[in-house]
């Protein structure tokens, strides 16, 4: 194998004005190359991505119908109701609404009568679940139950036992 030789250079004696500056100049025309190909990808990369949307703007558009020549916009008509971007009434539209949710939260009424389900005001839905409590989940057959402490068995030493109780 070869051996790594470290070859130590003198350093330069700065008082002598030949050894205060490089003799070999950069190579102009690598950089020069470099810049051209740089420009070059620039203006082919805007070039490519001017014909990709193009691409989807004629793709988008191909689904669509075209418009009839004597059809015009008016920017000053508002859309139908119910309009959400521009409400004269809306506070009295919001009132309406609480006073709605107001009513279903306070009142009693039907929610499936054949099956019997009725809805309660909801201060007595709260009185009734601090009366009873929240009921607990069904345990299903596939869930696991919490294990118990093993009790110690009367046939394990005293000192067993006492360690246990320690």
């Amino acid at each position: 194998m070869a051996e790594n030789k470290i070859t130590r250079h003198p350093l330069p004696d700065l008082s002598i004005p030949e050894m205060r500056h490089e003799h070999a100049d950069v190579n102009v025309w690598a950089i020069g190359k470099v810049a051209i190909a740089l420009i070059l990808v620039t203006i082919a990369s805007v070039f490519l991505m001017f014909g990709v949307f193009r691409y989807f703007e004629l793709r988008e558009n191909a689904g669509q119908e075209p418009r009839p020549a004597g059809a015009s916009i008016n920017a000053g008509k508002l859309p139908p109701e119910p309009n959400i971007i521009y409400n004269e009434n809306e506070a009295g539209n919001l009132q309406q609404i609480r006073r709605g949710e107001e009513q279903l939260l306070n009142s009693y009424s039907w929610v499936d009568r054949q099956h019997g389900v009725v809805r309660i005001p909801i201060g007595r839905a709260i009185d009734l679940l601090t009366e009873r409590g929240i009921p607990p989940r069904p345990q299903s057959e596939a869930g696991v139950a919490p294990r118990a402490q093993p009790e110690p068995s009367p046939q394990q030493e005293p000192s067993a036992q006492q360690d246990q109780a320690k």
